[in-house]
């Protein structure tokens, strides 16, 4: 796996780029570091990629399980530590789904998806942070 990474400005926007995919992502730094709201932060992106790992894998685990999923959406928040390096310590994942899901087949799904499939929360998880999540199923409409 590789990525490149190309500074844009004088500042510190960059765009992200694999040889996986035509799609480029904007990152920026804070504005106390001359950030200029260009991007996203690479904190921002740990979050993302724990979100989204963990998202890929529930998904798949409920349609292996015939679960009819209309919507689905994930919050992910975290706590970082007050010293440098600023890593985080908690992060609290929110799985939002709406759909013909059996609670108890989203509960089992999500923890395979999360403990065992999700190398983003074995990497995170294996540096001490604390990782936490929960599942909302809103009934199909």
């Amino acid at each position: 796996m590789k990525i490149e990474l190309n500074r844009l400005n004088d500042a510190v926007h960059f765009e992200a780029a694999a040889p996986s995919s035509t799609v480029k992502v904007h990152i920026d730094g804070s504005p106390e570091i001359g950030g200029e709201g260009l991007g996203v932060r690479p904190m921002e992106l740990v979050l993302m990629a724990l979100g989204s790992c963990s998202a890929f894998d529930l998904i798949s685990i409920l349609k292996k399980q015939r679960q009819e999923i209309q919507d689905f959406s994930v919050s992910v928040e975290a706590d970082r530590a007050d010293a440098i390096p600023a890593v985080f310590t908690n992060i609290r994942m929110n799985f939002k789904l709406k759909g013909n899901i059996d609670q108890a087949k989203a509960e089992k799904a999500a923890e395979l998806a999360v403990k065992k499939y999700c190398s983003v929360h074995d990497m995170l998880a294996a540096g001490g942070v604390k990782i936490d999540y929960a599942i909302d199923i809103e009934p199909a409409t």
